[in-house]
């Protein structure tokens, strides 16, 4: 899959994107539970999209790194895509 294919609210099977930038790391907490949040940006030869990474995803993955997300999900917030792992995916860095 590719980035312009990425629709809000959908699974996201596979995809494999270029980290361009990353923000600081945030601690959460809510009724669910506490954690590590960040956010990072994503591209491919299509586009850009908006990553979320949680807890330890955030400190395996800096910018300039290539990675594969399979069995993602693409949310939405404040109108803009967001793509991460979601419950049942996995990332990982590869080589290219």
């Amino acid at each position: 899959m590719k980035v312009n294919e990425v629709k809000a609210k959908a699974a996201v099977p596979e995809i494999v994107l270029e980290i361009t930038s990353k923000s600081e790391v945030r601690e959460f907490a809510n009724d669910r539970g506490s954690g590590k949040v960040c956010s990072a940006a994503g591209k491919d030869e299509t586009g850009e999209i908006k990553l979320t990474f949680w807890n330890e995803q955030c400190a395996q993955f800096n910018e300039g790194d290539k990675v594969k997300i399979e069995n993602g999900w693409c949310g939405e917030y404040q109108g803009e895509r967001q793509l991460g792992t979601g419950k049942f995916g996995k990332i990982e860095k590869i080589e290219e």
